[in-house]
């Protein structure tokens, strides 16, 4: 038997645009909360967002597959009057527009709670609700660079980059859904709703791993080094004959089986490298021992090998190469979109596996914009004409 999914009956009334927010939602749609776009009436921004496939968004379908798409403007009063009946039956708000935008609106999170007491608020945006910069807008970068997230990602000291995806927009919007998730079980026995506040810097932060206590400890400031870890040694990428490839050893049991693998036995008896400590105050000269091993065969040789005999590792894949991988596949981790009878692509899959829930690997539609508001309206028992 099927079992149902975890928030199957929940409502969740979407305010939020791009990425943040819609990732957030997706995530909780994935797991079977019904979510409603509210969309102003230009629509969501990433609707514009290329690349096109029958004039709609690859962007925006990738991250609002299953919802529902309504068109309300919070500046009319009929339209407020649809909203706020829509709250009293929802569980969840929301929003990551720009600060105090929807307290400008009328509605507070004071305004909220007393009207719809049972309600979660939840709020993303760039630097939370409280704070000297808390009414500042930001995107992405911004906090990237703001948190210290770019000084320890790149190639080199001073040569800096932005971590490949919009990892401050994905990190906001799942600790977002960790707070809306954790709410809903408060209020099973609470009764009441709550209000999550998430900053987008405040989770680059949560996600910089041991680089603060690192700092504090060391009195030195990270900086990048390319694919090296800055506490386990060898954690990176090394040439081989035809490709890099990446090997994490992450304990001396691993390191010495490496070294037996690439016939250098010695280098586990050097006490340059007898022990992690030692092995990452010498990286280039480790790196330049196991290259000059690894450097006689290719790299799919070195693979087999390593993970025949349980070393972490992985050729750097592309993401042609990527959604060819069949333990992904096995895993349903690529859905297929149908835009029409000749038209489809693949967009990511759940990664949230829950033991007797089966998936589809056919991804549920994206809506158009507004394309759901007469079932919305009947959804909620609200009639226009009265």
């Amino acid at each position: 038997m099927n079992k149902k999914l975890p928030l199957d009956n929940i409502n969740i009334i979407d305010l939020t645009k791009v990425l943040s927010g819609p990732f957030s939602s997706l995530i909780l749609s994935d797991l079977g909360a019904n979510v409603i776009k509210v969309e102003p009436p230009s629509g969501d921004d990433s609707r514009n967002y290329g690349p096109f496939i029958n004039n709609k968004s690859c962007y925006f379908i990738s991250l609002n597959r299953g919802k529902q798409s309504m068109i309300l403007d919070l500046k009319k009063k009929e339209d407020k009057n649809i909203f706020e009946k829509m709250l009293l039956k929802s569980d969840v708000l929301l929003e990551n527009y720009k600060p105090e935008t929807l307290k400008k609106l009328g509605y507070s999170w004071t305004n909220l709670s007393k009207k719809f007491p049972k309600l979660i608020y939840a709020k993303i945006s760039g630097f939370g609700e409280s704070g000297s910069l808390s009414k500042l807008p930001a995107y992405d970068i911004v906090v990237q660079a703001m948190s210290g997230i770019m000084s320890i990602t790149g190639s080199s000291k001073n040569n800096f980059s932005r971590v490949g995806t919009s990892i401050g927009d994905i990190a906001a919007g799942l600790y977002c859904a960790i707070g809306i998730l954790s709410a809903l079980y408060n209020r099973k026995t609470s009764k009441i709703g709550s209000k999550i506040d998430i900053s987008m810097l405040d989770c680059q932060i949560a996600i910089l791993e041991n680089a603060i206590a690192r700092y504090t400890v060391l009195k030195e400031n990270p900086t990048p080094m390319g694919t090296d870890h800055p506490s386990i040694t060898p954690f990176g990428s090394f040439k081989t004959l035809d490709e890099k490839i990446v090997i994490a050893a992450g304990n001396d049991k691993i390191f010495n089986k490496l070294c037996d693998l690439i016939s250098r036995n010695d280098l586990y008896k050097n006490k340059l490298f007898n022990s992690n400590f030692n092995r990452s105050n010498n990286i280039n000269a480790l790196r330049y021992e196991i290259e000059k091993s690894l450097e006689k065969k290719k790299s799919n040789h070195w693979i087999e090998i390593f993970r025949t005999s349980g070393i972490p590792c992985s050729k750097i894949n592309k993401i042609s190469e990527v959604i060819k991988n069949p333990q992904l596949i096995e895993r349903n981790m690529f859905l297929d979109y149908i835009e029409s009878l000749n038209q489809k692509f693949k967009v990511s899959g759940n990664p949230i596996k829950i033991d007797g829930i089966k998936e589809s690997h056919i991804a549920r539609k994206a809506p158009n914009l507004n394309q759901d508001k007469k079932k919305i309206l009947k959804f909620f028992g609200i009639n226009l004409n009265t």
